[in-house]
């Protein structure tokens, strides 16, 4: 019997060229199907919760695949056996039903966008160094009114293949954490390339000193001309993804 399995895993980004499947380019999900193939003896072709662009961190990620094969007890280690060192299996789960989707049955996704202020070499690819002066206070009227709003269409990079603007925002906020800035977003859905538009724009208007106003005329123009995108892949960081209760099972751990 054919049972839809989910791999959980967490990765470096800068070790590949985004996560999603791009032919033989190194990504992520080429990698856990070689994997995957490799251990079950058959090709195997998964689906991936959320795709990160080159350079973004994941904390978890979620890929499911169906086999008709019961997974070995050790699975999971001898799926990091296989994988490169930039990417290591977590989880093992098991869906409660053949029709469960990875992508579309997550409820929730939250990023996590990491700068620093002073020179530090063990944040080099891990945060953005980000040496001038930023008002706190300035970011955070400017993350709540991202939390205020509904339609996104000022930053969703172009050429984006989706039907709606729409999103739902649960949380929006900047923390601080031993020297570090951190900006964290929870939402329904992201729109390709949302996140980094969210950080780099807010970087802008809170230098610029332009405020609410200046945040609000952005999200009006309903076009992502008006907002910036100029923060690199590797500051971002998908933290976690959120699934309605009793979908998934655990199955199998490290």
């Amino acid at each position: 019997m054919t049972i839809r399995y989910i791999l959980e895993v967490m990765y470096d980004g800068t070790c590949f060229h985004g996560s999603q499947v791009q032919g033989l380019t190194p990504t992520v999900q080429l990698s856990v199907n070689n994997t995957l193939s490799t251990l079950l003896r058959q090709p195997v072709s998964t689906t991936g919760a959320s795709r990160t662009d080159e350079g973004v961190h994941a904390l978890c990620n979620f890929y499911h695949f169906d086999t008709d094969q019961i997974p070995a007890h050790d699975f999971i280690y001898k799926c990091n056996a296989i994988l490169p060192a930039g990417l290591a299996a977590v989880k093992l789960w098991r869906a409660t039903s053949p029709t469960f989707n990875a992508r579309f049955d997550a409820s929730q996704r939250t990023y996590r966008y990491r700068i620093y202020h002073k020179k530090n070499p063990f944040l080099v690819n891990r945060a953005l160094f980000y040496p001038f002066p930023l008002s706190l206070d300035a970011l955070s009227a400017a993350a709540g009114h991202i939390r205020e709003q509904t339609y996104f269409e000022s930053f969703a990079k172009r050429n984006m293949q989706s039907k709606t603007f729409n999103c739902i925002i649960a949380a929006s906020e900047w923390e601080q954490h031993q020297g570090e800035l951190h900006y964290i977003v929870t939402a329904n859905r992201f729109l390709r390339g949302m996140v980094r538009g969210l950080v780099a724009t807010q970087l802008k208007v809170a230098r610029d000193g332009g405020g609410l106003p200046q945040m609000a005329a952005i999200f009006q123009a309903a076009n992502p001309a008006a907002a910036r995108f100029n923060v690199p892949g590797f500051g971002l960081y998908l933290e976690k993804i959120t699934y309605p209760d009793g979908l998934l099972e655990p199955f199998q751990d490290h």
